[in-house]
């Protein structure tokens, strides 16, 4: 007899316990109906689509001008050799990773990796090898490093430059 008591015992006791996993979906053979869907969007709203005016505008030199971004957008123009470059890989990958300060700083991408195409880009700016040229919206160049800068380094940078003091209302500030 206790034998039976414990085996009811270590029936129940796993029984209790479950399957370990969650439970399986009912299926359906129907499909949902249109008050179920949106029922079940207004509980898991879709995550919002970031705007146009919050994405980091990356461009190719061959298909823009330096004059379409006058007084427009900031343009910060990443050279190379090739696309291999592992400074203008790196470069682009931190661009990529935290868009928003340049977004909020109006700064638009120009990467440029074909030097025998000679783009305006590298006509006007002479660049050699693996170059970072920061410019402001008066198309003046602000800033030239010859190594990838971080994201963090370039605002900062540009949060200096005459034009976005003005923007931000920190003329005549001392650093």
């Amino acid at each position: 007899m206790r034998h039976i008591v414990k085996l009811a015992i270590a029936v129940l006791a796993v029984g209790a316990m479950g399957s370990g996993g969650d439970p399986a979906p009912p299926s359906r053979v129907n499909p949902p109906s249109p008050a179920e869907v949106d029922a079940a969007q207004s509980r898991n709203p879709p995550a919002p689509r970031p705007s146009d005016a919050e994405i980091l505008r990356i461009l190719p030199a061959s298909e823009v001008t330096p004059e379409e971004f006058l007084w427009q957008a900031r343009p910060v123009v990443v050279f190379a050799n090739t696309a291999a470059d592992p400074a203008f890989r790196t470069q682009l990958q931190a661009l990529r990773d935290r868009p928003d300060p340049l977004v909020q700083r109006d700064v638009v991408v120009i990467t440029d990796t074909d030097p025998a195409a000679r783009s305006i880009w590298r006509q006007n700016l002479h660049p050699t090898g693996f170059s970072l040229v920061i410019m402001d919206k008066d198309g003046q160049v602000e800033q030239r490093k010859p190594s990838p800068w971080s994201v963090r380094s370039i605002w900062r940078a540009i949060d200096k430059f005459p034009l976005r003091r003005e923007e931000i209302g920190q003329v005549g500030l001392s650093d």
